[in-house]
């Protein structure tokens, strides 16, 4: 297997307050974090969408990283932004507010090179948007995912046709408590 991992979701702006103190229009998303962790470990390419406010100085990190960014659409308007807050423990977070600006209409279409990726990592997005993904990927060889209680209340079924066709799953405790209904996590 080749060290390529093709990694799709949201690439965005967060505002976040916690214990420590509060940041403004930071680098944030799933696809961001997860892209940026993963080029230390193999060569990511990122599927995702960013608004015109999206800068060259924002991009930094990835170029920064080797993290390819073709596929990284433009579109005219803002990019996503997040704000929230944090617990003591930093466990919990709080949404204050959710402008998703162009990513509400993100539409991930792969090009020939990204649908022949070995390793997927499918970021915290709508399930939908999950298994569009992975009608396209041609034959991953490992495909990972995030998702968040959002998806687990308003498209649980979707997503558990998802959790079917991956070999990585990734959620917390609550997570896994909302989309099992057993608080036992032994269980």
């Amino acid at each position: 297997m080749n060290n390529e991992v093709l990694v799709v979701g949201s690439v965005a702006f967060d505002t976040i307050e916690n214990a420590n103190g509060s940041v403004q229009r930071v680098l944030g998303g799933a696809a961001s974090y997860a892209s940026v962790c993963a080029s230390y470990f193999a060569s990511p390419s990122v599927v995702g969408v960013v608004g015109t406010d999206f800068t060259a100085a924002d991009r930094a990190p990835f170029v920064k990283r080797g993290v390819n960014l073709d596929g990284l659409e433009v579109k005219e308007g803002k990019t996503f932004h997040w704000g929230g807050s944090y617990d003591k423990d930093f466990n919990t977070a709080v949404t204050r507010f959710t402008d998703l600006n162009v990513f509400q209409n993100f539409n991930p279409v792969l090009n020939e090179n990204q649908k022949n990726a070995k390793a997927v990592f499918l970021a915290n997005i709508d399930p939908e948007l999950q298994l569009s993904v992975l009608n396209q990927v041609k034959n991953p060889q490992i495909v990972a995912c995030d998702t968040m209680n959002f998806w687990i209340s308003s498209k649980k079924e979707t997503l558990l046709e998802v959790v079917k066709r991956i070999d990585i799953f990734f959620l917390n405790e609550s997570e896994a408590r909302q989309l099992t209904g057993e608080y036992n996590l032994i269980k």
